[in-house]
């Protein structure tokens, strides 16, 4: 195929109208294909049915002498902290164990922060005045809801290769009002990138003017590989307690891709003196999350060891769907030089660049077609996409056969919004 930049504006002209009949027909499947979000398919929920009759008898809710039927030890069962002490490679005493999503307890911690402050803080964040968090960008769309939700002022950070451009991250942590940052360092959301030990070691060792300047450090990919063996990551915590930063950094992850996103279990983890300040807050809000579903969950996985054997039986069945989507973009848009694509080693997306101004376009023409996508720009703060190019694809939930239909669409409408700024604008 020749590349659309090179063709004449009568070429151009005709395989626009090529397109918009096969979009046409698509339309006339009535399909409804939802890739909108990244979540485990059913075969992968299958993959942890059994854990559901861990717990059988009386004898069974017990973690050592812990009845975990009962009231108590809100900051989690003991084996509970331990495994995801095991998972990050981390102390049990730095673990705070929540209920079925790290985002409750991302968002607590912020809450706390405006209600009654951190450890370090001289008054709560809602007697600062401006609040400022950096947001990598592309980033993850609920970290940005979070900040915006309280009213933060958002600044982009761009993402490179190896992470945040640390550069402007030094930069910007001079201003008194920056208090935070999100990170999602391993395969990050949309992009899969995995920060680089160099930019790791860079965020322990910030020198913010804030006292209580927070990095939120959401490891929800940790033992996320698509292929080949786990990847050892940097333990972000001992490193900036080493370079002298011991409270800076609140570390998260949850079983949320690893057995059952609406009944899983999260932690935050962070230095054990703020994990019995927060623990003291939180206790005025709940005496408990369920410890009987901690306890299921550390019983059918164990350990870390035995959560990577789960993890690969994951990515056997993920890898296809990635595969699906990739071949596809390699086969039908490759050629005509309209878009690029990561090509993860891990996480849950595909993140995809179109011409600049079109990513809107492309999604709309493709709901219209029935494949239901993340909103454009939905990956940068305020939903503001500079560029109107960003499109998160997430291959996971799909079925394989409607998964193929999906891109088959999602291809069509990149190659007819392109088409439309060629002829309106020839290069």
């Amino acid at each position: 195929m020749i590349p659309y930049a090179q063709r004449s504006r009568e070429e151009l002209q005709e395989e626009l109208n090529r397109v918009q009949d096969a979009l046409e027909q698509a339309k006339k499947r009535n399909l409804k294909l939802d890739m909108s979000r990244g979540k485990p398919g059913k075969e992968q929920l299958a993959l942890s049915m059994d854990m559901l009759t861990d717990l059988v008898t009386v004898e069974d809710c017990f973690d050592g002498a812990a009845d975990a039927r009962n009231y108590g030890m809100l900051n989690g069962l003991p084996s509970a902290r331990a495994f995801f002490a095991d998972l990050l490679d981390i102390r049990p005493e730095q673990v705070f164990v929540g209920g079925n999503a790290s985002l409750q307890l991302m968002y607590d911690l912020i809450a706390k922060a405006y209600t009654h402050g951190l450890k370090h803080s001289p008054v709560p964040w809602s007697k600062r005045g401006t609040v400022r968090f950096l947001c990598p960008a592309p980033g993850y769309d609920r970290h940005f809801r979070i900040s915006q939700s309280f009213g933060m002022e958002m600044i982009p950070v761009a993402m490179t290769e190896t992470g945040p451009d640390m550069d402007a991250v030094e930069q910007w942590v001079k201003d008194p009002s920056v208090l935070g940052m999100w990170c999602c360092p391993k395969y990050s959301n949309p992009d899969g990138i995995v920060y680089s030990e160099e930019t790791i070691c860079r965020i322990a060792a910030l020198r913010p003017a804030a006292p209580d300047f927070t990095i939120l450090w959401d490891n929800a990919y940790c033992v996320h590989e698509l292929e080949g063996e786990y990847v050892p990551f940097p333990e972000i915590l001992s490193l900036a307690a080493h370079a002298g930063n011991p409270d800076m950094v609140f570390e998260f992850a949850s079983t949320s891709k690893i057995t059952f996103p609406g009944a899983g279990i999260s932690c935050m983890a962070s230095s054990p003196q703020n994990i019995d300040y927060l623990t003291k807050l939180i206790g005025v809000q709940i005496i408990s999350f369920d410890k009987l579903n901690q306890l299921r969950h550390v019983r059918f996985l164990k350990d870390k060891a035995h959560t990577l054997k789960l993890m690969k039986r994951h990515a056997a069945i993920l890898k296809p769907h990635f595969d699906a989507v990739l071949d596809a973009l390699k086969r039908e848009i490759a050629p005509l030089e309209i878009a690029t694509w990561t090509q993860p080693k891990g996480g849950y997306f595909i993140s995809l660049y179109a011409m600049h101004g079109t990513a809107k376009r492309t999604l709309a023409l493709a709901k219209e077609a029935g494949v239901t996508m993340t909103e454009a720009g939905a990956t940068y703060p305020y939903g503001q996409d500079p560029f109107d190019s960003n499109i998160r694809i997430a291959p996971s939930v799909p079925p394989l056969d409607e998964l193929r239909q999906a891109v088959e669409i999602l291809c069509l409408c990149l190659r007819y919004t392109a088409l439309e700024q060629l002829l309106k604008n020839p290069v």
